[in-house]
């Protein structure tokens, strides 16, 4: 018995979750050994040339020769593939080999020439549907013991008319295979929608993950590079005008950056090893370290939240604190930490910028990141424009993340 071994996609050349092609071969069905039918078919083919007479060139023995090899064409048939043999050629093909197989009976008189019509009554059984299977097989039967009742040649050379009765009893067997064989092909059919099914859901799982190391990248190193080659490029600036006070605070600027860049670095992987972080002090520490002292306020009952949320909000968080250095240097910041029964909102508001802004090109996915983090847990992202208050013509991100 033989059994195709499963190949990974990459061999394969197919992507994770495909179909196979329509045009391979049927994977083969277990207990369903064509090597053993192959020798059971050449079997009696040998036997019926050997035992079954006569057998000539004219008269009742070339009628008897020809007989024999259409019987064995409609054995050797059974071979075919279901699928290129449509139902209503297999109902014609196997009809001729029951009226040939009884025709041999019926002019033969030695030999084993019955066993074709047993062989054939099986295999009808296993490629039509039952009704029809039934309704041929009883047919067969009839007329193989109308063969050996009515057939010509001495009587003592006959062999015993209800032999031709039960030569449409295999149908059972070729019903009973056949059931079998489909149940079989079912259960092949959905452990292969099941494989397809896993597959496709861990390749969703791998380009969820990259996505979120793609996040977490971006916040680390887009943002601390950016603005540590804004402060270089502001130290730079300075040095044509000899004011060295002010290229020594550029510079020591972009070495705190350095600091925090480190430390961020530290949160990333704290957060794709899914390691849990406070919030709160993760958040204070990183408020201060962005320059923005006791801008922080927090509301309600403080308590910890699960690893997934804590980094999000935090990630949202720094999102918002760069935007808000990068576009309003200078500007107010005020970051709310809200614990209501139900949720936990996170907002940061900056002021107008008090100096103007250094010409910088955005990526354009911060705000991507940050609406593809507050989805990831279930939340809602609000984000414009300051109209009203002191903060007037700042900017506002908010992000309430359920419970």
């Amino acid at each position: 018995m033989r059994y195709r071994l499963a190949v990974p996609p990459s061999e394969t050349g197919q992507p994770p979750g495909a179909a196979p092609d329509e045009g391979a071969a049927p994977r083969p069905i277990p207990g369903h050994d064509l090597r053993t039918q192959w020798i059971a078919s050449l079997g009696l083919i040998v036997a019926g040339a050997l035992t079954i007479r006569p057998m000539g060139l004219s008269g009742q023995g070339l009628a008897v020769a020809v007989l024999y090899v259409v019987n064995c064409a409609a054995l050797l048939a059974r071979r075919l593939p279901e699928a290129k043999v449509p139902p209503r050629v297999a109902l014609v093909w196997l009809t001729l080999g029951v009226v040939a197989a009884a025709a041999l009976l019926c002019v033969s008189r030695t030999g084993t020439a019955y066993l074709f019509a047993f062989f054939i009554a099986g295999h009808i059984g296993y490629r039509l549907e039952t009704r029809p299977a039934l309704v041929l097989a009883l047919c067969c039967s009839l007329l193989c013991a109308a063969a050996l009742y009515f057939g010509p040649g001495p009587h003592e050379d006959q062999l015993p008319w209800a032999l031709g009765l039960v030569t449409g009893v295999p149908v059972v067997i070729g019903v009973v295979n056949r059931s079998r064989h489909r149940a079989i092909r079912a259960a092949i059919s959905a452990a292969e929608s099941a494989e397809r099914a896993a597959r496709a859901e861990a390749r969703t799982a791998v380009l969820t993950e990259r996505g979120r190391i793609a996040r977490d990248v971006h916040d680390v190193l887009a943002h601390s590079l950016a603005g540590i080659n804004m402060q270089l490029e502001l130290a730079d600036a300075l040095l044509d005008t000899g004011d060295l006070d002010k290229v020594r605070e550029a510079n020591d600027k972009a070495h705190s950056m350095v600091k925090e860049s480190l430390k961020q670095a530290q949160w990333t992987v704290h957060a794709l090893r899914e390691d849990a972080l406070p919030l709160l002090e993760s958040l204070t520490a990183m408020i201060e370290s962005s320059g923005h002292r006791d801008a922080l306020t927090v509301t309600g009952t403080v308590r910890e939240a699960p690893a997934q949320v804590t980094q999000n909000l935090l990630r949202i968080a720094q999102e918002a604190l760069t935007n808000a250095a990068r576009h309003a240097p200078g500007g107010p910041v005020a970051v709310r930490l809200a614990f209501a029964a139900e949720s936990i909102t996170l907002r940061v508001r900056n002021g107008p910028a008090a100096r103007p802004a250094a010409a910088a090109a955005g990526s354009g996915m911060g705000l991507i990141g940050m609406r593809e983090r507050v989805a990831l847990v279930g939340g809602t992202l609000t984000t414009g424009p300051v109209v009203e208050g002191p903060d007037r013509g700042g900017w506002q991100v908010e992000a309430v993340i359920p419970r």
